[in-house]
């Protein structure tokens, strides 16, 4: 669930993006998931989605949570997070969150675009760039 004031558009980096909607100063929380908001299946559940375009479209947006191995799908516009090697964006581990939760790593201007480093924590990072047409580790 998202904590600060978003709103989606054009990104420069690829497709849709999430921006600001506000100015939001160095280490405030972003995101944390929020059981019953936010979407969390284990691997082996995937097969159960019979329908490919829904589970395309599962895949294009959820993360394979690197720790655990199960998906989180963010109910939210959080979906839009575009990965970059430089995010203002950055995950923390906290022993009471199993995804952890994520700050901001510096203050980002109101409009600004925001970013994670998906190599961070979804281990389909690599897939995701080859899909997306880019060299795993770079955007």
């Amino acid at each position: 669930m998202l904590f600060v004031k978003t709103k989606i558009g054009l990104s420069k980096i690829s497709g849709i993006g999430l921006f600001t909607d506000q100015f939001i100063p160095k280490g405030t929380l972003i995101w944390k998931f929020i059981d019953g908001f936010d979407l969390r299946i284990d691997k082996s559940k995937l097969e159960d989605i019979k329908s490919e375009p829904a589970k395309e479209q599962f895949l294009k947006y959820a993360y394979l949570n690197s720790r655990t191995l199960k998906y989180v799908l963010c109910f939210d516009d959080a979906r839009f997070f575009n990965h970059s090697e430089h995010p203002n964006v950055i995950g923390i581990d906290d022993i009471n969150e199993e995804e952890g939760i994520n700050i901001a790593i510096r203050d980002i201007k109101e409009n600004e675009e925001l970013t994670v480093d998906y190599n961070q924590y979804d281990a389909d990072f690599d897939n995701k760039m080859k899909e997306k047409g880019r060299t795993p580790g770079k955007i």
